[in-house]
Order: C-alpha cells, then structure tokens, then sequence
C-alpha cells in the first residue's frame, strides 16, 4: 500500500515536471550549466535587492528565511554523518535571531542565543536518545547561520532612511565581485592552489584578484552620509571582510567534504543550496558589524 502511494505520488511528481518543460518556451529549454547558473544568480540578486531596498520589515523577513532555510541544509547534511540533530529547534531559532535583532537589537539576539540554548538543555535532559554531539550540532548550527545573518539586521537598522539599506547592498555586492573576480582571476591565472584539500578549485591567483574587487566596492562606503569612516578604516574593513568571506567559503567547503556532499542542496540550479550561496555572506556579516563598532561607526546597546 506505501509502495503503491510512493509511485503515485512519483508519478505525480513527474507529470508536473513534463507539464512545466512543455510551457518553457524553446529557447530556455536544454540551458547550458552557465545559462542556468546565471539565471538562478539573477533571480537571488533580484530578490536579495528588492528586500533590502524596501525597507528594515522585508529585510528581516529575507535573513529570517534565509537563515532557516540554511539551517535546515545544514542539518541535512550532518544527519549523514550519524548526527541526529534537532531540527526544529535548529531552524526555528535560526529564524528567530533575525527577528529578534530587528525588534530588540543586540540585546534580542543575546536572549534569543539564551533560549536556543534553554530549549536544547531541555531537549538534552527529557529526551534519552539525544547525544551530547546532538546538541551541539543543533547549537552549532543555529547560531552558525542566524546569528550571523542577524549582524546584517543590526547593520541595516543601525543607520536611518535609506542609508542601512545602501550599507547593507554595498556588503553583498562585495561579495558577489569578491566571487566574480576571484572566478575569472583564478581561470585566467590560478596556478597555486589555495586549499587543495579543502576547495581544490581556489587559487591564490584568484584569492587576490577577488580581494582587491571586494575591497574596491567597500570604498564606496564613504560615499553614504550618515557612515563616518575613514580611508585607512575602509581599506582594513575592505581587507578584513575579503577574508571573512574565504573563511566562511572554506568552512563550508570543509563541512561538506566531511560529510562527502557536493552540494548543500538543490534549492538553487547551477549553485546548489541557499547555504552554498551565503557561506561567504555569514562570515562576512560578522567580521564587518564588528569592525563597524570598533570603528565607532556603530553604538549597539544592550
């Protein structure tokens, strides 16, 4: 009887796919790698822009779905690796820290960090099959995702009108030219390799080539009014962003070389998961609301 609701349920599945590649007009049907990749990347972009644009509400929503649906890949992928985290703490407190930023501050992330952790303890105690390593994969991977996103949040409310939003763009633009020009560096160029073990695909031809783009993009700080900040201190923000986002590259490269997953999902075409997507963008996140502290460009309050 479940076999037999399997394969309807299969069958169905199938007829959706046939019925959708029929209405794809001709000339986006058999799409190269590049051409779906590039596609997929637009349509992040898009949304990615639109959200920030249209204020600190759409922005929250964006990082609060962005850092479930992380969190879940993550978990997704550690679960074959004998791992049993749970999920639905995970996830939901990962969701939860973006929005905890943007009605409480700092302090919100702070509590909500406290309560993850209240609500793993619980799970711990009154749950007998819940391991140690359980746990901390579960907290691990929260925090990992949605509190790290949560910095984007207490960047974009940090600053008024429209100023936080254009901070915000300029932090994943950095980003995407740090990607562009390490890419097209490195295939022109790369011959050393980076972290053969790790990523054997990165060069520290292409490492320099997409620091000095996103670094080039952190310039443009200086143009937006309420952020006062420096030459010197855009070029160590630059700099120091640049290598956050190798690190959170190869972090999550490790996480899926461990577990020998390729992917961290499927949710994007051409790029894999949401979590391949944004691995740069955590790390980044963190090291530039740190830095903006320190340089006094923000006043958190607890």
């Amino acid at each position: 009887m479940a076999g037999s609701q399997s394969d309807d349920e299969k069958g169905a599945a199938q007829r959706v796919k046939d019925f959708a590649y029929e209405k794809t007009p001709e000339k986006f049907k058999n799409a190269s790698d590049f051409q779906i990749r590039l596609r997929t990347g637009t349509v992040y972009v898009i949304i990615c822009i639109a959200s920030i644009l249209a204020g600190d509400a759409p922005t929250m929503l964006f990082l609060a779905a962005t850092a479930g649906i992380c969190s879940a890949e993550f978990f997704y992928m550690l679960r074959s690796d004998a791992k049993m985290p749970n999920e639905w703490i995970g996830v939901v407190g990962a969701a939860y820290l973006p929005i905890a930023a943007f009605f409480f501050g700092l302090r919100g992330i702070v509590a909500g960090a406290l309560l993850l952790m209240l609500a793993l303890t619980l799970w711990y105690v009154f749950w007998n099959r819940a391991r140690m390593q359980d746990v901390g994969v579960s907290l691990f991977g929260a925090l990992y995702t949605g509190m790290q996103l949560a910095c984007i949040m207490l960047i974009r409310t940090a600053f008024p009108g429209t100023d936080g939003g254009l901070l915000v763009l300029l932090l994943f633009a950095s980003i995407w030219a740090n990607d562009a020009f390490a890419y097209l560096v490195g295939r022109k160029f790369g011959k050393h390799k980076l972290a053969p073990r790790t990523s054997p695909n990165k060069s520290w031809e292409g490492f320099f080539g997409g620091l000095a783009g996103g670094v080039a993009v952190w310039f443009l700080v200086g143009q937006i009014p309420s952020v006062h900040i420096d030459s010197l201190q855009t070029l160590v923000l630059g700099v120091a962003c640049g290598l956050a986002g190798v690190l959170g590259d190869l972090c999550e490269s490790r996480i899926k070389r461990s577990v020998g997953f390729k992917d961290s999902g499927t949710m994007m075409p051409g790029h894999g998961g949401l979590f391949d997507r944004c691995d740069s963008l955590m790390t980044t996140a963190t090291a530039a609301f740190v830095l903006l502290v320190l340089f006094g460009c923000i006043n958190p309050v607890l």
